[in-house]
Formats: structure tokens, sequence, C-alpha cells
């Protein structure tokens, strides 16, 4: 779960104590206030995460073991992209904030995918392939309409019987990582081939990251609304016409004054 300023209850007065057993002095009073997020972000910043005073499960991680998780993601990743794509660092760290899943990977250490049956489909076409005798075996993976989802780290179960009837269809039918970047996308994004990208989306939070700046590089519009902060533009060609329906665009702008405020008073 993910805890911010102004977060209140058990579960804040928990990292309290966690903060306190690192040593950082502050009341434990189940408050997230101004001190709080402050021993937040030292933590954060101590052990190389993103510094978005944002308590999630790589921050408490990082508490209990005392070291970073090798494969989580960086302040210094972030800034690197924002430099790449020449837009500001507050809307890079915004964009990682609301449309992120907040980690790529599993504990158990697979990258979190989200697996389309309507896409299998449509890449067992592409390859060449019948789907119609896949599909009446086997419809929650081979199907002319989406849905089917299982959830979390089973989806990789629906992923491996995909990849039973075609390898390249199956990766390129998941969406992976942190910011779910659909596997058809491999070779406009510069990959060699689609397992080379599942190859890439299983290195690190980073190396999807990076799948993330060439999606965004490769779409002039993308890259635009990103750049002019139109919030409302970006969350429609991200997100598809539902953008409106779970708020993206409002959640990207108030997650942008944020950052640009903390960086401000950061520098």
């Amino acid at each position: 779960m993910l805890l911010r300023h102004g977060d209140t209850g058990y579960r804040v007065e928990s990292l309290q104590r966690d903060l306190v057993r690192a040593g950082h002095g502050l009341a434990i009073d189940g408050w997230y206030g101004d001190e709080t997020e402050a021993a937040v972000r030292a933590v954060q910043r101590q052990h190389d995460l993103v510094i978005d005073g944002l308590a999630g499960p790589k921050t408490r991680e990082a508490l209990h073991r005392g070291k970073p998780d090798p494969l989580a993601l960086r302040q210094i990743d972030l800034v690197l992209a924002a430099e790449y794509l020449g837009v500001e660092l507050a809307a890079i760290m915004a964009v990682n904030e609301v449309e992120s899943r907040g980690r790529g990977f599993h504990p158990s250490g697979e990258p979190v995918i989200l697996f389309e049956r309507h896409i299998m489909r449509r890449r067992l076409i592409h390859h060449g392939i019948d789907p119609v005798p896949w599909q009446r075996r086997q419809p929650d993976v081979v199907n002319d309409k989406p849905g089917g989802y299982v959830g979390g780290i089973r989806e990789h179960r629906r992923l491996d019987r995909a990849h039973a009837i075609h390898p390249a269809s199956a990766w390129e039918s998941a969406s992976w990582g942190a910011f779910q970047i659909m596997g058809f996308h491999w070779q406009t994004l510069g990959y060699e081939s689609a397992e080379a990208f599942v190859i890439a989306m299983q290195r690190g939070e980073a190396a999807q990251l990076d799948a993330f700046v060439r999606f965004i590089a490769a779409d002039r519009g993308l890259h635009a609304a990103l750049r002019r902060r139109d919030w409302r533009d970006f969350a429609r060609r991200y997100n598809g016409p539902a953008f409106a329906k779970n708020d993206y665009d409002t959640k990207l702008a108030a997650a942008y004054r944020r950052h640009f405020r903390d960086l401000e008073i950061a520098a």
C-alpha cells in the first residue's frame, strides 16, 4: 500500500516506528506530516531510490533490509530520462507516480505483466497461424474479445500457455513492466526481436523505464503533450478514451505540481 502526506492511521504509525528504528527522530502519532515525509525522503536518498516522499513497498523493503533492491528504479534513472526526452524532471516523476504500477516486478522476481487474449489472436494471424482451433480449446488465452484476466503473478500462467502455442505471439500479447508497454511495439521501439524486448524487461525497472522513454520518443503527439505538460492530451494518448473515467489527467496534474514544488524547495 502506498502512503503519502496527509494519510493517517495504524499503517502510518507502523511506518513511523520503522523510521524511528532506522534512526530518524520523529513523533509516532499516526499522521504522515512534514517530518514523516522528510524522513521517507532521507531513506529514499540513502538507498538510491526514487526520491518522491511516497512510502511504498520499495521504501519499506529498504527500511527492513537495510539495502536497496537491485531491480528498483533510481532517481538518477528519472533524471536521465527527463534529459533525453527534453522534458521537466517533475513531469517524468509525475508520470512515474501515476502511470506506472509502483513496481515493475513481483516479489518472486517475475516482471509485472498483463496478458491480452484478443491481442494474442491478432498476433497469431500476423504470424500466419490460424487462431480458431486455439480459441476453441483455450478461449482464456486466444479470443476475439478482451478479458479473461486473472491478475497478479497468475498472468504468467496464461503467458506460459500462450508461449506453448507460439512464443513470439505470446510475448507480443502482454504489456510489460512498471509502465505496461505492449510487447508488439518491440520493433518500433528499436529492439532486435520480441524476445530481446522481454529479456530487457527482466533486467530491472531502469530497463523498463527505457522502454517507456523509447515509447514516448516514438510518438510525436505523446512526446509533445508531455513537453508542454498538457496532461489531458497526454492521458488520452497514453491511456486511451477511458482516461477521464479514471481521472488520469487530474492525477498527473496534481502529481506534477507536487514534484515541481518539492524540486524547487530542494534546489
